[in-house]
């Protein structure tokens, strides 16, 4: 049997989720992927100053900057999932309502407290909205506003009564109840694509290929992301 090729994946958390379901089967396609899992803009921050890799899974603006640069092969590319934001509250809390823009702004400004990420792509499009809508101040007041990780712990903890992330991340976390995306006027669709790294083995194209055919579109929705092209 020929040995597992250790291949060292830089990782956006917005698949981690998804992707620890799919390690065992990895494995047995003869598999040893070693993940790095942080926002995509702590990722970009530490390859930029010299951070290595095999394969990079970012945001694919994060994946589009790199291969210009020529650090990722834009050859490699592949899309591999569409992701939206959402909220969760601790499981078996009371769930506020975010249907409607209206009710999405009334439950931001009513809930006791909160939490978003500064570094990940949902809490940097959160923290543009609270400011479009004019109650950045409010929000702040109350939120956390962590620098990075899974929002939803603190609600599955009972820190803060509601957690403002990608939907995939949410359901990362047990403890939680996931109240669903928020109002498409207040959500923003965010690609997450995979590619090489310049001098990595052929291997990691393999493993691209791999997981773009694992990502189904029932594994994607399981795990709260959307095939790409998801509207």
């Amino acid at each position: 049997m020929t040995q597992a090729v250790p291949l060292r994946v830089l990782s956006t958390l917005g698949v981690a989720g998804i992707v620890r379901t799919l390690l065992p089967e990895a494995a047995a396609r003869g598999f040893a992927p070693e993940f790095r899992f942080d926002p995509t803009a702590r990722l970009l921050a530490a390859i930029r100053e010299g951070a290595q890799g095999d394969v990079a899974i970012l945001t694919g603006e994060g994946v589009g900057e790199l291969a210009e640069a020529g650090v990722l092969v834009a050859a490699t590319r592949r899309e591999l999932a569409r992701s939206f934001i959402g909220a969760a509250v601790r499981a078996g809390a009371p769930r506020p309502d975010i249907g409607t823009d209206e009710a999405f702004r009334r439950t931001l400004l009513s809930v006791p407290s909160l939490a978003y990420s500064r570094a990940g792509a949902s809490g940097i499009f959160f923290a543009g909205l609270i400011e479009r809508l004019g109650i950045a101040a409010e929000v702040n007041a109350k939120a956390r506003i962590i620098p990075h990780g899974f929002t939803a712990e603190l609600a599955a903890r009972g820190e803060v009564a509601l957690a403002i992330q990608q939907v995939s991340e949410l359901m990362a976390v047990p403890g939680v109840d996931i109240l669903g995306k928020l109002p498409p006027g207040m959500n923003t669709g965010i690609t997450f694509a995979a590619a090489c790294f310049a001098d990595a083995p052929p291997a990691a194209g393999d493993f691209i290929a791999w997981l773009e055919a694992a990502m189904t579109p029932a594994v994607l929705r399981a795990g709260g992301l959307e095939p790409v092209g998801a509207p």
